[in-house]
């Protein structure tokens, strides 16, 4: 697996919660290595072992700790980018959320080795969504859950998120279940073509 989600955890809790816990996290999973490149290939046992030690590290559930890496990608300075990748999908929360069927192509325009979760969208009504999530590994469903839960206070929409579970045979089928209440309940942190850094 490439070193993108490994590098979004170290990201996170250095940038969250300091070198310092990075350096017990580090020294729990026991891999010796304290910067994870994001274009270069690691080992799945890698990924599930600093999750296990950053979990155990903040006293949180694997899950839990997934869905705050995921509101972190959309609303931490650092990966701005991000936010904006996301904020192109539409101009209202409903719009972004069902752009999401396009995500997966879209970046993979510009990364085409990165292996990504395709993501399916259902629009059960004018307000009830639901998104498939289709990846080899199980837990991305909590970072969707945290982008969306970030997302939608990006938009100023109030929602009800929910993630569900279920197996299929050995395989596990994540879906994040979306009840928008109001679109427009808070005011939108807007998005303009041009960056506040690079405005003149």
């Amino acid at each position: 697996m490439y070193g993108l989600v490994h590098r979004a955890l170290q990201c996170f809790a250095q940038d969250i919660y300091g070198d310092a816990l990075w350096d017990k996290v580090v020294a729990e999973a026991g891999h010796q290595l304290y910067e994870y490149e994001a274009m270069l290939p690691y080992p799945d046992d890698h990924l599930d072992d600093v999750l296990l030690a950053l979990s155990d590290q903040l006293e949180k559930t694997p899950t839990q700790v997934l869905e705050d890496v995921g509101a972190y990608l959309v609303t931490h300075k650092r990966m701005e980018t991000v936010r904006r990748l996301l904020r192109f999908g539409g101009t209202s929360f409903e719009e972004f959320l069902l752009s999401l069927d396009d995500l997966h192509d879209r970046v993979k325009l510009a990364l085409p080795d990165l292996g990504l979760p395709q993501l399916e969208v259902e629009a059960h009504s004018g307000t009830s969504f639901s998104v498939l999530v289709k990846f080899d590994r199980p837990g991305f469903g909590a970072v969707l859950l945290g982008i969306l839960r970030a997302m939608a206070d990006d938009y100023g929409a109030l929602v009800v998120l929910d993630l569900e579970r279920s197996a299929l045979g050995v395989e596990v089928i994540e879906r994040v279940m979306v009840e928008l209440f109001e679109a427009e309940f808070a005011a939108d942190r807007g998005f303009g073509l041009v960056t506040e850094d690079t405005a003149t």
